[in-house]
């Protein structure tokens, strides 16, 4: 099977990595292009094998199955370039959530899936979100669940979760890093710890924290009832955490939500339909 990807950005690259890495693919299996052909041929430097193009009609015209890496507001007039080469045997993978596969298949005939990536993905390991249109074949959601299952836990939604699903899974890698970075400035801000070696035992503790829910030695309710024992340290700093961080994570969710509306606003005004 030949895997076409349409923009090699941050996500497209760590998408293709994460499949050859994971043995799903191999580099002379991909054909890659970017609306910036550099970034493109970087990855190439990294995989030789690889096939650079210098169009995604190229791409559509070779792969069998076509991941569409670019932003919402490219994907339609993407599909519309794209249309005649599609073949009724391809299939069509959009990566960006505000585009339904509703949206996909009112405008291509193939079959098509939403499959949402994670970073956590380069490191075969994470989820992965898919939703299948109606018209994708029994063939193309066992081949799509395989390629996925190669680089993560892929995971059917429905659509009315699409948002928070992938402000889990695909944003989530953001917002905890972020907090992290704040754990240790102020570790470092407050006591004599320098900052790289804050860093470095912050990290190992993410890790082993990883592994801990990972081999199911406990749940996240258990583990903090393990480590915060009455009367002790710990407990001090969750009262902190209860008192102090409120409200704050309804009010992501609050954001992310509308961000979300804005940009199905535009993919509606585009595709015509939800």
């Amino acid at each position: 099977m030949k895997i076409g990807m349409i923009g090699t950005g941050n996500m497209g690259r760590i998408l293709a990595e994460a499949l050859i890495d994971g043995n799903a693919v191999s580099p002379s299996s991909m054909i890659v292009t970017n609306r910036t052909l550099m970034k493109a041929a970087e990855l190439k430097k990294a995989y030789p094998g690889i096939t650079v193009e210098s169009s995604a009609v190229a791409v559509a015209e070779q792969a069998d199955a076509i991941f569409v890496c670019v932003k919402p507001h490219d994907v339609y007039p993407l599909l519309q370039e794209l249309k005649q080469s599609l073949t009724n045997d391809k299939c069509i993978i959009s990566i960006t959530s505000p585009i339904s596969v509703d949206q996909l298949e009112s405008t291509v005939t193939c079959s098509v899936a939403r499959a949402i990536p994670s970073i956590t993905n380069r490191a075969l390991a994470g989820v992965s979100l898919i939703t299948y249109g109606k018209r994708c074949s029994d063939e193309w959601k066992e081949q799509l669940n395989s390629l996925l299952h190669s680089i993560s836990k892929p995971v059917e939604i429905n659509p009315n979760i699409t948002r928070v699903a992938s402000d889990i899974v695909s944003c989530g890698p953001a917002f905890f890093s972020y907090l992290t970075q704040q754990f240790i400035l102020a570790a470092v801000k407050k006591t004599e710890i320098d900052y790289e070696t804050a860093t470095k035992l912050t990290s190992e503790m993410l890790i082993g924290l990883g592994e801990l829910l990972n081999r199911e030695f406990y749940t996240l309710p258990t583990l903090q009832e393990k480590v915060c024992v009455k009367g002790g340290i710990t407990g001090e700093g969750i009262k902190i955490l209860e008192s102090e961080l409120g409200a704050i994570f309804e009010h992501l969710f609050e954001a992310t939500h509308g961000k979300f509306e804005d940009d199905l606003n535009k993919t509606r005004d585009q595709f015509g339909i939800d």
